[in-house]
């Protein structure tokens, strides 16, 4: 067996089936990547690599690097054949990759796992990533509803809000990407105002805000379209309140049938988002990442 790392072609379908077929065998959820990995082989290019790992003409391990921004790249789907974990298979792509967003110009590297997939946290860390942050889903209910502060589209106000806040400080300066839809990358001023202009970027609060939430997309997911919002935080119970209803009647204006809204993994964000905007994630995710990428170019 003389494993060879190669760019993903579309005959390596089946093999990606079959090797993401029983990824969480005690998990009631499917892997996305066969829906998106004929995609992925059209996409290849400048700014996105997609790898696989060939043992004897079969795929037995798969993972994409993507370019968010010039100097920030994200590591996803990282999979490797049940039958041949532990070989190093995911180190060895990861090493790949890393080299290629090096060549890219990436100064970072980043991933996501979930935090009940022991394996994909035992695999970061092997193959070099260090824990940086965490966060969780909340999804407030669309419906027309009237906040108790004032609601505006700002990003002046909100990049003020952020730069401050302890949810900032938390997620390490992360929130979610504008362009791939499950990646993080660094929210800066100038993403804040092109979303102002593009989507929306709510803040609540009179004089001096109290909350930000800036809207990042609409999209279809398992046939429904869903409204997400790169991140929300907010200063107490009452801003959270007030920030879960500007998102629930921004979301009822778009017409669509859900939100999401990520938010900072810390007991105030949490049990203060459940309170205010309903249903809250019962795990959290991990980002992990890789630093000083730009040594290796």
């Amino acid at each position: 067996m003389s494993p060879t790392v190669r760019t993903a072609r579309h005959d390596d379908y089946d093999d990606v089936v079959e090797l993401t077929s029983d990824v969480w065998p005690d998990r009631a959820m499917s892997d996305y990547i066969p829906d998106v990995f004929r995609d992925w082989v059209d996409a290849d290019g400048p700014d996105r690599k997609t790898l696989v790992v060939d043992v004897d003409g079969q795929a037995v391990g798969l993972c994409q690097a993507v370019m968010l921004t010039e100097t920030e790249a994200w590591f996803q789907g990282m999979r490797v054949d049940p039958a041949y974990r532990g070989k190093g298979f995911g180190s060895l792509l990861t090493e790949r990759l890393v080299e290629w967003a090096a060549d890219a110009g990436a100064e970072v590297g980043r991933n996501m796992v979930f935090s009940w997939n022991e394996a994909g946290l035992g695999q970061s860390l092997a193959a070099g990533f260090e824990p940086v942050t965490s966060f969780r889903f909340a999804y407030p209910e669309p419906r027309g509803e009237t906040p108790e502060m004032s609601v505006g589209n700002d990003p002046g106000a909100a990049w003020d809000y952020w730069r401050e806040s302890d949810g900032r400080d938390v997620l390490s300066g992360l929130a979610l990407d504008s362009g791939e839809r499950w990646a993080l990358s660094t929210l800066t001023r100038e993403t804040l105002d092109s979303l102002a202009t593009a989507e929306a970027v709510l803040t609540v609060g009179d004089d001096d805000p109290r909350g930000m939430a800036p809207r990042v997309r609409t999209t279809e997911a398992d046939g429904e379209r869903l409204a997400e919002y790169a991140v929300g935080v907010w200063s107490d119970v009452d801003a959270a309140r007030a920030l879960f209803a500007a998102i629930a009647a921004d979301a009822a204006t778009l017409g669509v049938a859900a939100t999401r809204v990520l938010i900072p993994e810390t007991p105030r964000h949490v049990a203060q988002a459940a309170y205010a905007g309903g249903s809250v994630d019962e795990c959290p995710d991990f980002v992990f990442e890789i630093d000083g990428l730009e040594a290796l170019s």
